[in-house]
């Protein structure tokens, strides 16, 4: 983290660390306000809390039912918010090639219209939700089997460690989940005119399958994903 962060505070200044905030700002309010939404138009009716072994049935039956609407959740404001992460992307990898294509939201919306249409709203959107819907089905899943087999009712703090659960869980999901990240984020800038997204820098990706590909053959498909190591040679 501090090889990155050092090197563009040191070429940008301190704002160069803030490249993109304005899209990804905009993004996040328009995740938050779809999650929102949908959960309004479609609410989750409640069950009963299940704990008990015997009741194992029931009880994954209430986590299956509750992921459920959860990814639907998800999958709604990902499609919503995609378009201004795709933006913010750019905005963040014209670092590379000291670029100003995309220097504000509504210029950079004319210009993916102009030059891509409306797919190219959505490039890279596939492995995000593809990384979405697994994250919340391991993490959901694993989370309730512990909870149920490995923590014993009897034990006097097993409330307190149900609760955290399912938040390590996450933690460690994510690792699992984050090559549908990059090869997301990748495919968002890949061949968009940017030289962060062409060769040498990267090949001109015909698709988010063949990114995925290269990087596994390069041993690449976890790069960034620490804040302590670098991968990239």
């Amino acid at each position: 983290f501090s090889y990155p962060a050092r090197h563009i505070v040191e070429v940008d200044g301190k704002k160069g660390l803030f490249r993109g905030l304005t899209p990804r700002l905009v993004s996040s309010t328009l995740s938050t306000i779809t999650r929102g939404s949908v959960k309004k138009a479609f609410p989750l009716e409640d069950m009963e809390h299940v704990s008990n072994k015997d009741d194992m049935k029931t009880s994954l039956r209430k986590v299956v039912k509750e992921t459920s609407h959860e990814m639907m959740m998800q999958c709604a404001s990902r499609v919503v918010s995609h378009p201004l992460h795709v933006i913010s992307m750019r905005c963040m990898v014209q670092f590379v090639g000291r670029e100003v294509k995309y220097s504000g939201v509504f210029s950079a919306i004319g210009r993916i219209l102009k030059e891509e249409g409306i797919l190219g709203f959505f490039v890279g959107l596939v492995p995000h939700i593809l990384g979405d819907v697994i994250f919340l089905w391991c993490c959901n899943l694993l989370a309730h089997f512990i909870n149920t087999y490995a923590v014993d009712d009897n034990f006097s703090q097993a409330s307190v460690i149900r609760s955290y659960t399912k938040f390590v869980m996450g933690i460690a999901v994510s690792m699992l989940t984050y090559p549908f990240l990059l090869v997301g984020d990748l495919m968002a800038v890949n061949n968009c005119g940017l030289r962060a997204g062409l060769p040498p820098y990267a090949p001109a990706f015909t698709s988010w399958i063949h990114c995925w590909r290269h990087l596994r053959d390069q041993g690449q498909l976890f790069r960034g994903s620490s804040l302590l190591f670098r991968r990239a040679p």
